[in-house]
């Protein structure tokens, strides 16, 4: 007779480690893709003025925003912390398969929030306010209450 075993758990630092992983894979990109598309200056395309283009308003509009994004995807300051963000979201999604999902989805969005808030620090040099440290400090406490509670 063959017995169903249950397959063994992975350690917790496993799931520790894939929670901060994709926290830092979405959270400290987002600076990086922030400031390389606020400083992109997107140059002429030949297409773009020509007379049938400029005389069509949909035609202006769809080629515009793709030229956009190609110059976007092709310069690395953009292009890599995209990337990077990219891989934390198929991180994400294999995490959840095998971590529970109510503590996963709050777990790895507070950590985002977090990294996000440092790497703006890091970035931009903005200065984290009182009241944004109270609130990494009440995310966190909550964070502990949902997996103390499902312990």
């Amino acid at each position: 007779m063959s017995s169903l075993q249950t397959p063994p758990q992975p350690p917790a630092i496993n799931y520790v480690a894939g929670f901060l992983l994709v926290g830092i894979a979405w959270g400290l990109t987002t600076p990086f893709i922030r400031r390389a598309a606020r400083e992109h200056n997107t140059p002429a395309h030949p297409l773009l003025s020509r007379d049938d283009v400029k005389a069509s308003w949909f035609k202006s509009k769809v080629f515009g925003a793709f030229f956009a994004v190609l110059d976007l995807l092709r310069n690395p300051r953009y292009a890599i912390p995209l990337l990077i963000n990219l891989t934390g979201s198929v991180w994400f999604f294999l995490l959840i398969g095998q971590a529970e999902l109510s503590l996963t989805v709050p777990i790895v969005n507070t950590l985002a929030f977090l990294f996000t808030v440092l790497g703006d620090w890091w970035v931009d040099k903005k200065v984290i306010s009182r009241n944004t440290w109270i609130g990494m400090i009440l995310s966190i406490g909550g964070i502990a209450l949902c997996v103390q509670s499902k312990s």
